[in-house]
């Protein structure tokens, strides 16, 4: 469970409009995660500077990088010629804009929720909860949902001996895309990756943020085949995605490691996460961009250009 600070940073009064907003810390984890700053009538400034409203002490973040301002018409914020930018809803802040209730605001590698409902107590207290459950990077399941999701769905697959199928895989030379673009790039491939993939899961499956650049996916009721052929359709759509971050662009690949149960009622979380585990790194060894389990397929866009092919060539990461 994350390590979730409750300190209250006072402003001087609600806004104009009678609501209590305030911006809710929400990545990266931390000390900071979960805590409130509550806005009043004068502009806020967010900064490396001590002297700003909210000081971060982060490298991605400008001295003086964005401006909070509460007015009676609503909140805008302004972008302070940062260098990283600043950005609502993953859009980059042209001049001032507005930002509306249950925005994301991100300023260089940190991301705050706005909130500025009515009960603004009940829906601080709901966020606190959704950070506890919800990945604050890719705004998908993190990894204490993940292993609830599993005890549930491991019990009725033994108690109806339906089929369990459990997905773990990874970004291949993740650390390239750090070491040659930056932490903003690899931040931005994180989310990105996780919008695409998401468009594949069943409302009834789960994907899951597992720790770092791993992933999950839980795929009720699917037999070997079916998650054979799913992990196949994931690995090739990741395989052909280009990447934009500003004006670099690249390619990146997974590898999977793919087990599943049929009902057994020995199977254990921590197995079927061990033996997916195994699998994923005996795909790593294999040579990447491909999946480990029972009969899995091999790739077979073997010429489609990919962060790991020209890893190996040249200079770890595919620029265009």
């Amino acid at each position: 469970m994350p390590n979730i600070t409750t300190t209250w940073v006072q402003r001087q009064q609600p806004i104009s409009t009678g609501r209590y907003a305030c911006l809710v810390h929400i990545y990266p984890s931390g000390p900071e995660m979960g805590q409130r700053y509550s806005l009043g009538e004068t502009p806020l400034i967010i900064g490396r500077c001590d002297e700003c409203d909210i000081p971060i002490q982060d490298r991605s973040i400008s001295r003086n990088h964005a401006r909070i301002d509460p007015t009676p018409d609503g909140v805008y914020v302004s972008d302070l010629v940062s260098t990283n930018g600043t950005f609502i809803n993953d859009r980059p802040i042209k001049g001032t804009q507005v930002i509306n209730d249950g925005d994301y605001l991100r300023v260089g590698n940190c991301i705050y929720r706005f909130l500025a409902g009515g009960n603004i107590e009940s829906e601080y207290h709901e966020e606190l909860y959704r950070l506890t459950i919800v990945d604050g990077l890719t705004k998908i399941h993190n990894r204490r949902y993940l292993f609830d999701f599993l005890d549930r769905e491991l019990i009725r697959s033994a108690r109806h001996a339906r089929p369990l199928a459990f997905l773990l895989f990874d970004i291949d030379r993740f650390k390239a895309v750090n070491d040659k673009i930056g932490h903003l790039a690899g931040d931005f491939a994180l989310r990105e990756l996780s919008a695409i993939i998401r468009t594949m899961i069943r409302r009834e499956d789960l994907f899951a943020r597992y720790g770092g650049e791993e992933f999950a996916a839980v795929l009720v009721e699917t037999p070997l085949e079916e998650a054979r052929l799913f992990a196949q359709r994931l690995r090739e759509m990741v395989e052909r995605h280009t990447f934009r971050f500003e004006q670099q662009v690249f390619r990146v690949t997974i590898s999977i490691g793919v087990t599943c149960t049929a009902g057994d009622t020995s199977m254990t979380t921590k197995d079927l996460i061990h033996i997916a585990d195994r699998r994923l790194y005996e795909a790593k060894l294999a040579g990447r961009n491909r999946i480990v389990g029972p009969e899995a397929a091999e790739p077979q866009d073997k010429n489609i250009p990919n962060l790991s092919q020209i890893h190996e060539l040249s200079a770890e990461v595919a620029l265009v």
